[in-house]
């Protein structure tokens, strides 16, 4: 039994073998063969509307977006002389909650108050018998 309507040929001019499961491209919207669906594989004429690059900033690493027709490294350019948020003398703090106990020099990444004084501690002082809290309102005893 015959069935002439099912399937389609690859559309590659060398290959135009019958395929029942035939791949579209994307871009040019012709029918291929799993050999041939691919851009690169039958040379599409239309792929560089999907080849479509991104450039990134080398200085902050952020995607840089650049419109039809532009030079991408004179954006780049650009962008690192007006927009980069990358500023080479300043460093982003990462521990800057500071212990308020006496003594201690610890810094910490996120801040921890003690319910009883507020006042920011590290992790070692965080309970108010840890620090010697006094602006409770009854004291806290180690024991439960």
């Amino acid at each position: 039994m015959e069935f002439p309507d099912l399937g389609k040929h690859c559309s590659e001019k060398t290959c135009k073998q019958l395929d029942f499961l035939p791949l579209k491209c994307d871009v040019c919207k012709q029918d291929f063969c799993k050999d041939h669906f691919t851009c690169a594989a039958h040379q599409c004429p239309f792929a560089f509307k999907k080849d479509v690059h991104v450039p990134v900033c080398p200085v902050c690493n952020s995607p840089i977006p650049v419109k039809k027709g532009e030079v991408p490294d004179v954006v780049v350019g650009e962008h690192i002389d007006r927009d980069c948020k990358y500023q080479p003398g300043k460093k982003e703090k990462i521990f800057t909650y500071r212990c308020s106990k006496e003594g201690c020099r610890k810094k910490e990444m996120l801040q921890v108050a003690c319910v009883q004084c507020r006042g920011n501690f590290c992790i070692q002082h965080r309970h108010p018998v840890d620090h010697s809290c006094t602006r409770g309102s009854r004291p806290i005893s180690v024991a439960g």
